[in-house]
């Protein structure tokens, strides 16, 4: 949130405006006072941010129109980790790589102590006062996304690590953790079907969704490609896929829209035909063909802005595309076969406003007394559902900085202003 220009942002993102576009991508779906909190709260990040070490860039060309709502890591992720990690260092704090906690010791909603297992294969168990848990979600547990999709999970690609498997969160379930969103919703947008099974990360992600069409196995079309602004519709374009049969899909797109989307790190096919593009994607030539004289039939005459919402639109067919509808009639077609990718999942733990963990007891949920949580494995607490670019990272800063000073003071200590 930024009520002016800022240094890589451009414009002002209010408040208000922040709200409506969680409040329209979730459906509702979402606890509007932690919501209205990660908000206001965003305006201090970056500053907070910046003097651990971190740095922005502006936003590239064709990233989504983001250039004024969201601020960009220089040099991305990794970049962000790592200087996380040398302002802790520079802290004292110690850090255990390759270490993996195994379950928490929880007696009548507090925390006694973590059961780590150490590189080498030793066990230990480490008592503290307090705990955060940041540990995300469980989207690389096969067994679990079967749990919640059945077989369709079998065609899952996984964006991150493989180590994220919901160990923390399935422990802290079983010892009467009060839980909060569906275990099918989650961060899943359509990636490159060629992309590996884990850590194909953003270049795999497929951004040419609403400069086209998205066609099945069948070569029908399944949803509106123009809905929205595409930060606002990418990640449940996953979700989507993944609701087809064989959750695989393709973009298809004609020459007019090169140029104007992030490329992936996979070339799509190319034809000059459309029957010919069929071909090489292993789609039905006659029903493809069919599919896209419909939709260019449908094509209304229009103004093309693919900055605002315009009024390129389609009439009088299902599902219609209700923005950046242009006929696919200009060669060379390309296409692009798509997986849903997941990033993180939504199902996670209850928390407050001071992310203390909710317990389930006899006498009903009560706050525990040292238990906190941040990031994925709370995000559910403000996404039930949907996505806005960036709002991920947004609740992992502001809900770590809230679990860490609410973690200082139940340990008795003095919480500095971080």
């Amino acid at each position: 949130m930024h009520t002016q220009p800022e240094d890589v942002l451009t414009g002002a993102y209010t408040e208000d405006e922040f709200f409506e576009d969680l409040l329209k991508v979730t459906g509702g779906e979402m606890s509007h006072d932690l919501a209205r909190i990660v908000i206001r709260e965003s305006a201090s990040c970056r500053s907070w941010m910046k003097h651990h070490g971190v740095r922005f860039q502006p936003s590239l060309g064709g990233t989504l129109h983001l250039s004024r709502t969201n601020a960009f890591f220089l040099g991305g992720g990794k970049a962000l980790v790592n200087a996380y990690y040398r302002s802790a260092e520079s802290h004292g704090i110690q850090i255990d790589y390759e270490t993996f906690v195994e379950s928490l010791d929880i007696e009548h909603g507090r925390f006694k102590s973590a059961q780590i297992c150490l590189p080498d294969g030793r066990k230990e168990s480490i008592a503290a006062k307090t705990a955060i848990v940041a540990s995300g979600g469980f989207e690389s547990n096969r067994d679990w996304l079967r749990e919640a999709w059945g077989p369709a999970a079998d065609n899952f690609l996984i964006r991150g690590t493989r180590f994220n498997t919901g160990v923390v969160l399935r422990d802290l379930i079983a010892k009467g953790a009060a839980t909060v969103g569906d275990p099918t919703q989650g961060h899943a947008v359509a990636v490159d079907a060629r992309a590996p099974l884990y850590d194909g990360g953003i270049v795999t992600r497929i951004d040419c969704v609403s400069l086209g069409i998205v066609v099945n196995k069948n070569a029908e079309r399944f949803y509106d490609e123009g809905e929205d602004f595409w930060p606002k519709r990418y990640a449940i374009w996953g979700r989507l896929v993944a609701q087809q049969p064989d959750q695989i899909a393709f973009s298809i797109i004609d020459h007019k829209a090169r140029g104007r989307f992030m490329p992936p790190v996979f070339p799509g096919e190319t034809a000059q035909s459309i029957s010919e593009l069929a071909v090489k994607l292993g789609l039905p030539p006659e029903r493809l063909v069919s599919t896209v004289e419909q939709f260019n039939q449908a094509v209304q005459p229009g103004h093309f802005d693919h900055a605002v919402l315009d009024d390129c639109q389609t009439a009088g067919i299902h599902p219609a595309k209700t923005h950046w509808a242009l006929p696919i009639n200009e060669p060379p077609f390309t296409g692009y076969p798509l997986r849903p990718g997941i990033t993180f999942t939504y199902l996670g733990l209850k928390v407050d406003h001071d992310m203390r963990v909710l317990m389930q007891g006899a006498s009903g949920v009560d706050h525990s007394e040292n238990l906190f949580a941040a990031g994925e494995i709370c995000a559910g607490n403000v996404l039930g559902k949907g996505y806005v670019a960036g709002v991920g990272m947004t609740i992992g800063t502001v809900f770590g900085r809230i679990a860490g000073r609410s973690a200082a003071r139940a340990a008795g200590y003095q919480a500095q202003s971080v």
